[in-house]
């Protein structure tokens, strides 16, 4: 479900639904706004695959909530200094 394989499309993976909703939170939004902005996309289908994704982008460090009186969710920048370099 994670990753796509024989029975799982790439569409319908939660890696590309993340993929999508992480391409739609360039600025720190509420859940439900962002649910507006991604429940027409490919794969999304349902708020269930939505909410999927959303904790498994939480799950991997990728975006949290601002504070939890606004309610916003935000992406979490990635270090630079990571020390490696790219090609």
């Amino acid at each position: 479900m994670i990753l796509p394989d024989e029975h799982i499309p790439t569409r319908l993976s939660l890696i590309a639904i993340g993929a999508t909703v992480l391409d739609q939170l360039r600025q720190p939004r509420t859940v439900n706004d962002l649910w507006e902005a991604v429940r027409g996309a490919s794969g999304v289908k349902s708020f269930h695959r939505f909410s999927l994704a959303v904790s498994f982008l939480y799950t991997l460090g990728v975006v949290d909530f601002v504070d939890e009186e606004s309610g916003l969710l935000c992406r979490i920048p990635r270090p630079t200094n990571s020390g490696i370099t790219p090609n």
